[in-house]
């Protein structure tokens, strides 16, 4: 290994990528480590662009990662917070079954979400989801009085600080572009040149399987693009207390629109979930013309697409109309009304697509000879960053050979 390499580079500078090398710093403090960020500033896209919230750690599978690392994420988060000045509001979240139909399955993530050992869940009935949440409608309600609210951004600039104080390299503008794998060093090539390590971790996002891809892995699921898209409440009309959700349809894979109180002390109502043409398509007509012809390319969304054509379609028509979109949101607030909200901002979700259409499900991090990578890191990731963090690093700590 050349004496001016690495011995970690980290393809990623967002919550993941820099709480893995948190997590790397923290067991190995001699490791020097690069981080590689495509952007001039860390957190630029999923960790810049989400909703802020620290999931409590309901909806998950009992015994999937997912489940596991968002609950023990919760901990590490709020005490990360804590120590660095980061404020954040336990402000709570209801989870509401607006009809009765849906109450089976409200009891359903009551017992999912005590399964996985979330602190104060309860369900609880009108007369006291009228106290938490007086313009709500529902017959019941599931309530997390542990939900809280952050900024992630913040939270990965404070990382980024830290990292920067124990001597590990940000290296902003860098987009690997290629990779190039010796017997004992890593070349990762951006436009200014080579940063030489002897492992990797690809914590790229949305750009996780392009990575992979570049090292010569052909990971079986796809980043399919998701844009969310938010309207935000005006001041005088804020009808919202905290954190309001529906109960999840079980024939769409996200979670309903829903309106959150954000860190800043205002409130947004969504997202959506739409198709996106372009990795980071955070508008409508951005598009990404190689990108997507990518995306038509795999058999994969051909058979997502089969699966979700109708609510696709419904969630298109209500990205463009207004007026549809407050029609979904009066569902849990009757009392709003259009001119009661304003166009917000959006993010974009990365969704791993399996070739039989289907969405994984789960964290996947897969391990090679010289290097390992987070291929899907959906929804809680940023709640459980810093154990995901430390998944890694105990990972790396065996296949690197680290001592």
């Amino acid at each position: 290994m050349s004496s001016q390499a690495f011995n970690i580079g980290i393809v990623g500078g967002g919550i993941v990528g820099l709480a893995t090398a948190l997590a790397l710093t923290d067991r190995f403090p001699g490791l020097r480590i690069a981080i590689l960020e495509k952007e001039n500033h860390v957190a630029a896209h999923q960790t810049g662009h989400n909703s802020g919230v620290i999931h409590a750690g309901i909806y998950y599978k009992p015994g999937t990662a997912r489940a596991r690392l968002c609950v023990e994420g919760v901990r590490l988060m709020t005490a990360f917070c804590d120590a660095q000045g980061v404020p954040y509001d336990r402000c709570g979240k209801v989870i509401v079954a607006v009809t009765e139909d849906e109450v089976p399955r409200l009891l359903e993530l009551h017992e999912r979400g005590t399964a996985n050992g979330v602190p104060g869940l309860e369900v609880i009935e009108r007369e006291r989801l009228r106290e938490l949440e007086p313009h709500a409608r529902a017959v019941r309600g599931v309530h997390s009085p542990g939900t809280a609210v952050v900024d992630f951004a913040r939270v990965a600039r404070a990382m980024a600080g830290l990292l920067a104080a124990r001597g590990v390299e940000i290296r902003t503008g860098g987009r690997v572009r290629a990779i190039r794998a010796g017997t004992d060093e890593v070349a990762l090539e951006t436009a200014g040149g080579a940063t030489l390590c002897r492992r990797f971790i690809n914590c790229a996002g949305l750009y996780s399987d392009t990575v992979a891809r570049l090292a010569g892995i052909r990971p079986e699921a796809r980043i399919i693009p998701f844009r969310g898209e938010y309207y935000v409440l005006r001041p005088e009309r804020r009808l919202v207390r905290g954190l309001i959700y529906p109960v999840p349809d079980p024939q769409f894979p996200f979670l309903g629109v829903h309106f959150t109180k954000r860190i800043q002390g205002d409130y947004e109502a969504g997202p959506n979930a739409v198709l996106a043409f372009a990795r980071e398509g955070y508008r409508f007509g951005h598009v990404h013309l190689a990108e997507l012809a990518g995306m038509l390319a795999y058999r994969g969304f051909w058979r997502m697409a089969a699966r979700y054509w109708r609510t696709g379609l419904y969630e298109m028509y209500r990205s463009l109309s207004r007026r549809a979109f407050v029609r979904a949101l009066q569902r849990l607030l009757p009392e709003l009304e259009d001119r009661d909200v304003a166009p917000g901002g959006a993010g974009v979700r990365a969704m791993a697509v399996a070739p039989d259409g289907s969405l994984v499900d789960d964290f996947v991090v897969t391990e090679t000879p010289n290097a390992i990578h987070v291929l899907n890191a959906p929804s809680p990731a940023a709640t459980a960053s810093i154990a995901i963090g430390r998944h890694i690093a105990q990972l790396a700590a065996k296949s690197f050979a680290l001592a």
